[in-house]
């Protein structure tokens, strides 16, 4: 199974790993976070994120995932996938997250495509899809 590295700004991706547990109960030990501060220095991060990579990977390569393509976090996380057998996704955000947090058996390319799928399919209009919706469902939990 092919590991996964969030590389984002500030400690969002240890948030999403807080939604992810939240939603799956756990979160998958095959998935890491790399938080990036404004006075982090960007070499020290990147050989930060790539030991991370070298624990995640188990033969079936890292899918990166960051948050704003071209700002800091993202270009680390370019960096990265200099590195054999690792891809990356920016735009990361919970549907993306979720969908390849639950792959199993996909390889590496399969997951981009997840990712990406997922990332895109869950920005939706909630008002051109009202028919049938019950405004007290799925309120319980909050």
């Amino acid at each position: 199974m092919a590991g996964i590295l969030l590389v984002t700004h500030n400690g969002l991706g240890d948030s999403l790993l807080d939604c992810v547990r939240h939603v799956l109960g756990d979160v998958p030990p095959h998935v890491k976070s790399l938080s990036v501060l404004a006075s982090d220095d960007p070499q020290q991060k990147e050989a930060e994120g790539s030991a991370l990579i070298s624990q995640l990977n188990g033969g079936d390569g890292v899918l990166v995932l960051s948050d704003i393509y071209g700002a800091t976090p993202s270009n680390i996380a370019r960096r990265l996938c200099l590195q054999p057998n690792v891809r990356g996704v920016a735009g990361v955000n919970l549907p993306m997250l979720l969908r390849v947090a639950c792959c199993k058996g996909k390889t590496l390319e399969d997951m981009v495509q997840r990712a990406i799928e997922g990332g895109r399919e869950c920005i939706v209009d909630m008002n051109s899809d009202m028919e049938g919706f019950n405004a007290t469902a799925g309120c319980s939990d909050h």
